[in-house]
C-alpha cells in the first residue's frame, strides 16, 4: 500500500480542512499529502479558520476537529485501545457480526467490505480468520486507514491479522460493477453505509463528527445493495442503525439485532 494511489481529486469547501505537521520530521510528508489531496498546508499556529486538521506526525496521521468543544482526534489504530480490547475480549465467533457474515465451525468466508471506513469491523473479521478486501472511496479516510494498517503491519501482535486485509481506494459501486462484469465473486459482501444523522445523534461518536465534513452521507447507499448482490456468491450483510429503514427499501430474509444497530442479511446460497 502506498499514499501515491490517492486520487487527489476530491474537492472540499474552503476553510473546512487543512494539513499540518506536528513535528519537524513530518514536514516533508505533510507537504506531499497536501499537494496530493489539494488541501492547504498550514502551521499549527495558523489552524484558526479550519474545521478539521489532517495532522501528520511520526506516530501516525490523524484527523483533528478544531474549536473549544471539539472531540479528540480520529485515527486508525489496530494495536491498542478499543480495537485491541475487542480482539482479546470481544467474544470471538459468538459476536453478532460473526454470526451475520456466516462464521461458524471451520467456515471463514472471503469477505468484501465495500464501506471500510477506519476498518474496525474488517479487523474483527480478519481476527476471526476471514480474508478481507476493503474498499474506501474518501481519499482522507483511505489515508487514515492505510496509515493504521501500515503501522499495525509492523506490530508482532497483529501483523498476521493485517496480512488478511487488502485495501483499495475506489468508488465501491463502480468497483463492484467492474469486478462483477469480469466474473469476480466474493462469498460475502459487507456494507455499513453512512446513515443521515439527526440532531440528537450528531454528537454520539467523535468519528462521525470528523467524518461528515469529509465524506457526508452516503446518498448513493441504495445503489450499493444492487452492486453487492451482483458480486456476492453467498450473502450480502448490511449493518444499520437499529431503527433505520431497510437499505433500498428491501426487506432482508434474516436479521440480527443489537441495542443500537442491526445486521440485515440477504442470503443467496448456503455458505
Amino acid at each position: 500500500m502506498s499514499v501515491s494511489d490517492l486520487s487527489g481529486g476530491a474537492v472540499y469547501s474552503e476553510g473546512v480542512i487543512a494539513v499540518t505537521a506536528l513535528d519537524d520530521s513530518s514536514c516533508s510528508q505533510a507537504e506531499q499529502l497536501a499537494a496530493q489531496l489539494k488541501l492547504p498546508l498550514v502551521e499549527m499556529s495558523a489552524e484558526v479558520g479550519f474545521d478539521l486538521l489532517l495532522q501528520v506526525a511520526e506516530s501516525g496521521i490523524r484527523l483533528q476537529p478544531t474549536g473549544k468543544k471539539a472531540p479528540g482526534a480520529t485515527y486508525a489504530d489496530f494495536v491498542s485501545g478499543a480495537v485491541a480490547h475487542r480482539r482479546q475480549f470481544g467474544g470471538g465467533k459468538g459476536q453478532m457480526i460473526a454470526k451475520a457474515v456466516g462464521i461458524k465451525g471451520g467456515v471463514k468466508p472471503q469477505i468484501l467490505d465495500a464501506t471500510a471506513g477506519l476498518g474496525k469491523d474488517a479487523f474483527v473479521l480478519a481476527t476471526l480468520g476471514c480474508e478481507m478486501t476493503l474498499l474506501e472511496r474518501s481519499p482522507i479516510i483511505h489515508l487514515l486507514l492505510e496509515d493504521g494498517l501500515l503501522r499495525a503491519a509492523n506490530s508482532p501482535e497483529v501483523s498476521d491479522i493485517i496480512q488478511r486485509m487488502r485495501l483499495h481506494h475506489a468508488n465501491s459501486i463502480e468497483w463492484m460493477q467492474t469486478q462483477a462484469d469480469q466474473g469476480v465473486r466474493y462469498q460475502v459482501v459487507y456494507l455499513d453505509p453512512m446513515f443521515p444523522h439527526s440532531e440528537k445523534s450528531a454528537l454520539v461518536k467523535k468519528e462521525m463528527r470528523s467524518f461528515r465534513p469529509v465524506v457526508g452521507d452516503d446518498l448513493d447507499a441504495d445503489q450499493l445493495l444492487d452492486a453487492a448482490l451482483a458480486i456476492a456468491d453467498n450473502r450480502v450483510v448490511v449493518k444499520r442503525p437499529r431503527k433505520a429503514p431497510f437499505l433500498a427499501g428491501r426487506k432482508p430474509s434474516l436479521q440480527f439485532e443489537g441495542k443500537s444497530s442491526r445486521y440485515d442479511i440477504y442470503p443467496l446460497k448456503k455458505l
